[in-house]
Protein backbone atom coordinates (compact mmCIF):
# COMPACT_ATOMS: atom_id res chain seq x y z
CA UNK A 1 0.00 0.00 0.00
CA UNK A 2 2.94 2.62 0.49
CA UNK A 3 3.70 2.44 -2.93
CA UNK A 4 0.21 3.30 -4.06
CA UNK A 5 0.13 6.19 -1.65
CA UNK A 6 3.49 7.36 -2.34
CA UNK A 7 2.63 7.62 -6.25
CA UNK A 8 -0.61 9.20 -5.11
CA UNK A 9 1.20 11.71 -3.11
CA UNK A 10 3.85 12.66 -5.85
CA UNK A 11 0.34 13.33 -8.31
CA UNK A 12 -0.74 15.87 -5.17
CA UNK A 13 2.63 17.70 -5.11
CA UNK A 14 3.25 17.48 -9.36
CA UNK A 15 -0.48 19.38 -9.42
CA UNK A 16 0.63 22.02 -6.90
CA UNK A 17 3.70 22.78 -8.27
CA UNK A 18 1.74 22.42 -11.81
CA UNK A 19 -1.62 22.96 -11.91
CA UNK A 20 -3.72 21.87 -14.98
CA UNK A 21 -7.01 23.13 -15.80
CA UNK A 22 -9.39 20.85 -14.58
CA UNK A 23 -7.58 19.47 -12.11
CA UNK A 24 -9.96 18.43 -9.33
CA UNK A 25 -6.59 17.90 -7.25
CA UNK A 26 -5.25 21.76 -8.23
CA UNK A 27 -8.96 22.70 -7.65
CA UNK A 28 -8.61 21.51 -4.44
CA UNK A 29 -5.30 23.04 -3.46
CA UNK A 30 -6.34 26.42 -4.90
CA UNK A 31 -9.33 26.55 -2.63
CA UNK A 32 -7.42 26.95 0.29
CA UNK A 33 -7.02 25.00 3.52
CA UNK A 34 -10.64 25.97 4.83
CA UNK A 35 -12.18 24.25 1.69
CA UNK A 36 -9.62 21.55 2.35
CA UNK A 37 -10.65 20.57 5.71
CA UNK A 38 -14.23 20.79 5.17
CA UNK A 39 -13.71 18.38 2.52
CA UNK A 40 -12.10 15.90 5.10
CA UNK A 41 -14.43 16.39 7.13
CA UNK A 42 -17.31 15.61 4.44
CA UNK A 43 -15.28 12.48 3.71
CA UNK A 44 -14.76 11.30 7.63
CA UNK A 45 -18.31 11.69 8.00
CA UNK A 46 -19.23 9.43 4.79
CA UNK A 47 -16.54 6.90 6.25
CA UNK A 48 -18.97 6.56 9.02
CA UNK A 49 -22.42 6.30 7.46
CA UNK A 50 -20.73 3.82 5.17
CA UNK A 51 -19.61 1.58 8.50
CA UNK A 52 -22.76 1.87 9.71
CA UNK A 53 -24.61 0.25 7.36
CA UNK A 54 -23.49 0.76 3.61
CA UNK A 55 -21.58 -2.17 3.74
CA UNK A 56 -17.60 -3.37 3.12
CA UNK A 57 -17.32 -2.25 -0.56
CA UNK A 58 -19.26 1.81 0.35
CA UNK A 59 -16.70 1.52 3.67
CA UNK A 60 -13.26 1.20 1.29
CA UNK A 61 -14.48 3.78 -1.43
CA UNK A 62 -15.09 5.82 1.84
CA UNK A 63 -11.71 5.46 3.23
CA UNK A 64 -10.25 5.73 -0.05
CA UNK A 65 -11.64 9.35 -0.36
CA UNK A 66 -10.56 9.97 3.19
CA UNK A 67 -6.93 8.86 2.94
CA UNK A 68 -7.08 11.34 -0.84
CA UNK A 69 -7.88 14.28 1.15
CA UNK A 70 -5.90 13.92 4.19
CA UNK A 71 -3.20 13.70 1.47
CA UNK A 72 -4.41 16.82 -0.11
CA UNK A 73 -4.17 18.42 3.72
CA UNK A 74 -0.58 17.61 4.11
CA UNK A 75 0.61 18.77 0.96
CA UNK A 76 -1.19 22.22 1.66
CA UNK A 77 0.62 22.52 4.65
CA UNK A 78 4.04 20.90 3.34
CA UNK A 79 4.10 17.90 4.74
CA UNK A 80 4.15 14.35 3.96
CA UNK A 81 3.31 11.09 4.51
CA UNK A 82 6.24 10.22 6.02
CA UNK A 83 6.17 12.68 8.45
CA UNK A 84 2.71 10.76 9.89
CA UNK A 85 4.47 7.66 10.10
CA UNK A 86 7.39 8.86 11.65
CA UNK A 87 4.87 9.77 14.54
CA UNK A 88 3.34 6.58 14.55
CA UNK A 89 6.32 4.86 14.79
CA UNK A 90 7.85 6.90 17.59
CA UNK A 91 3.65 6.13 19.36
CA UNK A 92 4.94 2.58 19.34
CA UNK A 93 7.98 2.71 21.77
Amino acid sequence: MDAVLDELFLTILERQAHPRPGSYTGQLLASGEDEILKKVGEEAMEVILAAKGQGNERLVAEVADLLYHVLVLLAARGLAPADVKAELVQRRR
